[in-house]
């Protein structure tokens, strides 16, 4: 293979040039070429000609070669313009494929910069680019995003989603359009209004289905731009509008949760047994101990030895932690010690004694008399002498916690938001104990009573079963239950698309995941994305 041929196969974008050379300098890869044609078309009248005016340098960055940047020094022709009507009277050559008009980039570079702007935004993006060596700033990322065309306009989608998002929360806000059957965004409006939607489905007669939540402002935009079309309220969004509903209601009656609580014995736990105190032996050792062996025993005893024995040369303790490459404290306890084992009795538990243990009497009695907070005791025992910590106080005492009966006080009524939850989730996950709770409360109120039945309705038509809504309006009616009457009233004031929810089988759902990612953009731009740079970022990425 000749050297033109690698270069045709590994730059096809340099084929229609004349290579002169190909250096290293520095960290870049250095290539000089030369056009070969001998005419161009005006790039304002198309005019072709002939006619050479000049010639310049022209310096174009490229995709890296090997991980090195790659400048391209293109040697450009300027053509005068045969045309008298234009007003341009010279204009340089372009190399199609590769380079644009004022452009410091070469055309798959600038494709690939797009790309990263789109995916990343600026200053991801522009970290990226150090790395492909490519280096750009974040403000050329943008300005690559902005001048990108817009989308083609397309006919409607035969099935939109529509939805807002903040663009500034609780000021602004924006609507997004979605093609529920492609999951594609097709548009975003820079408003939330029912006049900026009738507006663009005017211009797309396609629409057939319209896919919303219950905001009144988009059904009456769609209603206005396409009335052809079927309305289609979102399932969620009923549903919570239900919950709503139920939970307004809960709370009306929610003087039989705090019967609840009454009538719910407190956890009980064993009696307690007396707590003795161990036997005691010979002083500094527990009975029944023996001396401890092992390699740590006698380690301790040697250098129990080493550190008495320097002691009686008159060394001090600063002296002899040097010499025997100790901590002075450890030094400290061994010098104390008057026998080894006093630094190796255990009590059973493997911990040698404490200050504790002269409390341990006075511990003993206040915790059959009933205080058993640790915390208590501590400040008690303090006020008597004791110089240790609470840590210490609360270690002594947890082993008696399972001996001891604690009158454990009355669990807490349950709230609104959770007996609305025993309401509004599938009877198979709630747990035995909510179970009885709610069988609790629907016996003691004939109201929750009839609003279990209900919710169990509307549940099964949130299966696609929407037909006999009428029917189940006039149900709720029949009730006495003002709540559920105001969920209602809406429904019938939205009832064909109501209808359409719960019978067809689109949803809103596509559009809340475009929704959020929408926010994750704003996120990744730090919130300071204008609506044109957001509009374009959520339309042409990929």
């Amino acid at each position: 293979m000749t050297i033109s041929e690698l270069l045709a196969v590994l730059f096809p974008h340099l084929s229609g040039l004349q290579i002169d050379g190909v250096c290293r300098s520095g960290t870049s890869v250095r290539i000089r070429a030369t056009t070969r044609t001998s005419q161009a078309a005006c790039s304002r009248c198309g005019t072709v000609s002939q006619r050479v005016h000049s010639s310049y340098e022209r310096r174009v960055c490229d995709r890296a070669v090997g991980g090195q940047e790659t400048v391209l020094h293109l040697r450009v022709r300027r053509f005068r313009c045969g045309n008298d009507d234009c007003a341009a009277k010279t204009f340089a050559e372009q190399v199609p494929g590769l380079t644009i008009r004022y452009g410091r980039y070469s055309v798959p570079l600038r494709t690939l910069l797009q790309t990263i702007a789109l995916a990343l935004g600026g200053r991801a993006g522009s970290r990226l680019t150090c790395g492909l060596a490519a280096a750009v700033n974040r403000m050329t990322l943008i300005r690559l995003i902005r001048s990108l065309p817009d989308p083609e306009p397309t006919e409607g989608p035969q099935v939109l989603g529509v939805d807002d998002f903040a663009l500034r929360r609780g000021r602004t806000y924006g609507t997004i359009l979605i093609d529920i059957t492609a999951s594609r965004p097709v548009d975003v409006l820079p408003e939330r209004s029912a006049d900026a939607l009738a507006a663009w489905l005017r211009h797309r007669p396609g629409v057939k289905i319209v896919c919303r939540d219950r905001a009144s402002c988009y059904a009456d935009g769609a209603a206005r731009g396409a009335p052809q079309a079927i309305q289609v309220a979102d399932r969620w969004h009923m549903w919570r509008n239900l919950g709503d509903a139920v939970e307004r209601t809960v709370t009306k009656h929610r003087a039989h949760l705090r019967d609840l609580a009454v009538a719910t014995p407190p956890d009980e736990v064993p009696a307690p047994a007396p707590v003795t105190a161990p036997p005691a032996g010979e002083p500094g050792e527990p009975a029944d101990c023996e001396p401890r062996s092992g390699r740590l025993a006698e380690r301790t005893r040697h250098r129990h030895a080493l550190v008495h024995q320097l002691l009686a040369q008159g060394r001090d303790l600063r002296a002899i932690a040097r010499e025997l490459k100790l901590a002075r404290n450890t030094v400290r306890r061994f010098a104390r010690a008057n026998d080894p084992e006093q630094l190796l009795v255990h009590n059973g538990t493997g911990k040698s004694p404490k200050m504790i243990e002269e409390y341990a009497d006075y511990l003993r009695q206040r915790w059959e008399q009933g205080c058993t907070n640790a915390e208590q005791l501590f400040q008690e025992v303090k006020a008597m002498g004791y110089r240790g910590t609470g840590r210490s106080v609360r270690e002594y005492v947890r082993p008696w916690r399972s001996q001891t009966t604690i009158a454990l006080p009355p669990p807490p009524p349950p709230t609104v938001r959770q007996a609305t939850g025993w309401f509004l989730r599938h009877p198979d996950t709630l747990e035995s104990h909510e179970q009885q709770h709610l069988q609790t409360l629907t016996a003691a109120c004939p109201a929750l009573a009839a609003l279990r039945e209900h919710v169990r309705a509307f549940a099964q038509m949130m299966h696609l079963t929407g037909n006999g809504l009428e029917q189940w309006m006039k149900q709720v009616q029949a009730d006495d239950l003002p709540e559920l009457h105001s969920f209602v009233t809406g429904l019938r004031r939205d009832f064909d698309a109501a209808k359409a929810g719960l019978t067809l089988p689109h949803s809103s759902g596509k559009v809340e995941g475009h929704v959020n990612r929408v926010k994750m953009l704003k996120r990744q731009m730090y919130g300071r994305a204008n609506p044109d740079l957001l509009r374009k970022r959520v339309l042409l990425a990929d």
